[in-house]
């Protein structure tokens, strides 16, 4: 299946989206396979959830998202690329994680403030092997998630990159770097048994 969609193809509103470099490496990391359960934590405009549905045509993908715009976009979104195995859920996690099936793979992009109570829940869900890949910009999410997995090294190992993505820029006759915000990606991989 097709994944890294060009940014303009989605309806974006004033919400943010994860850019389509992220989205490639976040998906690659995730493992998607064609009838996993996915979460998408914080989905914002749904890009992620979208990309995921794509590569899960037999499974589902539950985008969590608090702003009620956000739930909006991702419904628009879904209309707009024809996926209909993309459920927007108006809930700010770890609330409304309860009632959905255990999942293979959870994509967390917004947390709320909330990360440690949602990697609990998670933990609680996620199936063996099941993977979790997080989507930081500020060093305190990345430190939050890091330490958790630590924590939780008899469950959990991880892996971490920094990446800093610029697209070149038109600026009169020249053409310049323009650098986009520096995501760390932190994949986590849940070993043995719940």
């Amino acid at each position: 299946m097709e994944f890294g969609i060009d940014d303009a193809q989605f309806i974006r509103g004033n919400v943010p989206m994860t850019k389509q470099e992220i989205r490639i490496l976040t998906i690659v990391k995730a493992h998607i396979h064609r009838a996993d359960i996915v979460y998408d934590i914080g989905a914002g405009t749904g890009s992620l959830s979208i990309e995921a549905a794509n590569l899960a045509p037999e499974g589902r993908v539950y985008a969590l998202e608090r702003n009620a715009e956000a739930v909006a976009l991702i419904e628009a979104n879904k209309k707009h690329f024809g996926i209909a195995n993309v459920e927007a859920l108006h809930a700010e996690a770890p609330a409304g994680l309860d009632e959905l099936p255990a999942p293979n793979v959870v994509l967390i992009g917004g947390s709320g403030k909330h990360l440690n109570a949602i990697l609990e829940a998670v933990t609680e869900k996620l199936v063996p092997g099941g993977r979790i890949v997080l989507n930081c910009i500020t060093l305190q999410t990345v430190m939050t998630a890091i330490s958790f997995m630590r924590r939780h090294e008899d469950i959990y190992t991880y892996d971490a990159i920094q990446v800093q993505v610029s697209r070149l820029q038109r600026v009169g006759p020249y053409d310049m770097a323009k650098a986009m915000n520096p995501i760390y990606i932190i994949t986590c991989t849940k070993g043995g048994t719940n």
